[in-house]
């Protein structure tokens, strides 16, 4: 069954046109003007049961409009959403039971009464049994290490500690689908380590499906093997993540350290028939070998260790997602070529292609 589903969807809105001068404003007063923007331009995608999946791209792509449709938050201009069967915007009360929510920027706390006040009302809220609840609480509070923080008021929390118990507010009436905005900026690398381990175990454990939009693109690494990416409004890309690396990243770099100063000249007849590979040295016992993709690692590898040269180590270099995201975004990425190149279908995309105009 498929936790999410999205065919052809659609969000405009109007936004007043502001007229120069005190003549403009007073023309202002009596008759305004709209333009029309679209946030989101008809995008399509379907997200099965338990799978985690990145939701990604710049400012102004569309990211934080998709989720507030998939959450009901916003009406679509047009389009068709299923979530966990619901139409958010239409079923809300039976809807928002099977989901969680957490914006990164927001909190869902209430700012001046202890933690678990606010866990209490939150209960009454979805209407958990005190019994369920109590046991779910507990199981989170331990996993989360938030028993110190529950009397404590959400004003007093840090930004880390306040995120770990919105974890919890979300997850307290065990929905299927988890959706986070943002969920780890401004937090330090130790916070953000132990919040995705705990999403990969529920994940794990309880298959419950999660949408992840962020910046951070560590998160995107650590969590999902499947990314959707925006720009303009548009999905340019929809697949895995591995695949994403292979088709975008410029290649691999293997460093080799030697117990002598390497010979160049040696190392690269080595490897010359194959085609784009370049060797540089780096200092006096250390040599890069740069490999495009569609050479294989394991045949260039096996040359330069079969080739007697003194190898005291060696480390293979992968292009990390941020690098390949940041070359996506600065190449130009929403020109006709490029879209174009990235909108192959994939096995999560629909039947037909997603056209961009």
């Amino acid at each position: 069954m498929l936790a999410i589903d999205v065919k052809d969807l659609r969000k405009q809105f109007s936004v007043q046109k502001n007229r120069e001068g005190l003549g403009g404003a007073l023309k202002d007063l009596f008759k305004r003007e709209y333009n029309q923007i679209t946030a989101v331009k008809d995008i399509s995608f379907q997200i099965p049961q338990g799978e985690i999946c990145g939701y990604i791209g710049e400012n102004g792509a569309g990211k934080s409009t998709t989720i507030k449709m998939l959450t009901g938050i916003l009406v679509p201009t047009s389009g068709h959403i299923r979530v966990n069967g619901f139409i958010p915007h239409k079923e809300r009360e039976k809807f928002v039971r099977g989901i969680g929510v957490v914006f990164g920027q927001r909190s869902q706390l209430w700012w001046d009464i202890g933690v678990i006040e606010s866990f209490q009302l939150l209960r009454k809220v979805y209407r958990v049994p005190e019994a369920e609840f109590k046991k779910r609480l507990d199981e989170l509070v331990e996993r989360l290490q938030l028993s110190e923080l529950l009397n404590r008021p959400v004003r007093k929390l840090s930004l880390g500690q306040r995120m770990r118990c919105e974890l919890v507010a979300s997850l307290l009436h065990n929905p299927s689908i988890l959706f986070l905005d943002e969920p780890t900026i401004g937090l330090d690398i130790m916070v953000k380590t132990e919040i995705r381990d705990f999403l990969k175990k529920i994940n794990k454990e309880q298959g419950t499906t999660i949408l992840l939009t962020t910046h951070d693109l560590q998160d995107i690494e650590a969590l999902c093997s499947r990314v959707i990416m925006l720009d303009d409004g548009r999905i340019i890309y929809d697949g895995g993540l591995d695949e994403l690396k292979s088709r975008w990243s410029k290649g691999r770099e293997i460093r080799f350290q030697f117990g002598e100063r390497p010979d160049l000249d040696a190392l690269r007849g080595l490897t010359e028939d194959l085609a784009g590979v370049a060797w540089a040295l780096d200092d006096e016992l250390t040599a890069s070998m740069w490999l495009p993709h569609a050479v294989n690692v394991s045949d260039a590898l096996a040359r330069v260790v079969g080739g007697g040269a003194d190898i005291r180590d060696i480390k293979i270099i992968e292009t990390n997602t941020d690098e390949i995201v940041r070359e996506i975004y600065q190449s130009g990425t929403a020109s006709k070529e490029a879209t174009e190149k990235l909108a192959q279908p994939s096995e999560h995309a629909d039947k037909e292609p997603v056209h961009h105009g």
